[in-house]
């Protein structure tokens, strides 16, 4: 995984290859575990839908660009459009929505990846890329490894039986070692302090791990324990990927926000 992840940043068709894959397998994923509670979806819409997006990104379309929402908002018409059709209307609401959130939660949130390589030419992209892929998981990898040695306060039980106020506190500081580590990927133009980089790189770590903790919620009200058995020993798609469906969005507003008070 590490050498793919690592081929798929620095090639371009490879990487959207690999964001187009994942994101197709993590609404799969989302949309079976929610047909196990009887929700009427449109699954394989909104695996379109949102499969529509990363791609639109990627190529520069021009009705998406800055227009995300409205490009979201037509997918959405679309579904509803086809509930008209339906003769069954019971839970219609709940149907909608859900599918919907699928769209936004997986695609739209991980289309941001794709964002921040194109929020700067070259290489400097893919640098930016590479940033916030091993702070985010990093952390992951920290709050595992010392939640085991160290776990003996439970932080959420009714989410996630397994994980510990422990293993939390040591993501966040291996997530903020770790930006120490890799400052060299971000922008020499953007001078950061040292403590302002450990505190960007703790940040992403624990929005990263707020993105495991809601995904747990969502297969624990679904009744998985994991998502899907797409790796051994680490579950499904959304099992991989869960931790940077909040944390990609959140560095890409702060990064273009950053850039821009640079070059106005």
């Amino acid at each position: 995984m590490i050498a793919l992840t690592a081929l798929a940043v620095m090639n371009d068709f490879l990487f959207i290859f690999v964001v187009v894959l994942l994101t197709a397998g993590g609404l799969y994923e989302f949309f079976y575990m929610v047909r196990r509670k009887d929700v009427p979806i449109y699954s394989y819409t909104g695996i379109f839908i949102g499969l529509l997006i990363p791609v639109s990104i990627f190529t520069r379309f021009t009705l998406t660009k800055n227009w995300e929402l409205l490009f979201i908002i037509i997918g959405f018409l679309l579904i509803l459009l086809m509930q008209f059709a339906r003769k069954d209307n019971r839970h219609a609401i709940l149907g909608l929505s859900t599918t919907l959130f699928g769209v936004l939660y997986v695609s739209w949130f991980f289309s941001f990846l794709v964002k921040i390589r194109l929020l700067l030419p070259g290489m400097e992209g893919v640098k930016l890329l590479g940033f916030i892929l091993l702070v985010t998981k990093s952390a992951d990898v920290g709050a595992l490894l010392i939640g085991s040695c160290f776990g003996k306060h439970l932080l959420l039980p009714e989410v996630s039986p397994k994980k510990s106020i422990e293993g939390a506190l040591g993501g966040f500081f291996v997530s903020g070692l770790t930006a120490l580590l890799v400052r060299g990927f971000l922008p020499t133009a953007l001078h950061f302090s040292w403590f302002h980089i450990f505190l960007m790189g703790a940040s992403m770590g624990c929005l990263g791990q707020l993105g495991d903790l809601s995904e747990s919620l969502i297969k624990r009200d679904c009744g998985f324990k994991d998502s899907g058995k797409f790796l051994p020993a680490m579950g499904g798609v959304l099992d991989v990927i869960d931790s940077l469906l909040f944390s990609a969005p959140a560095f890409y507003l702060y990064m273009s926000s950053m850039l821009t008070l640079l070059h106005p």
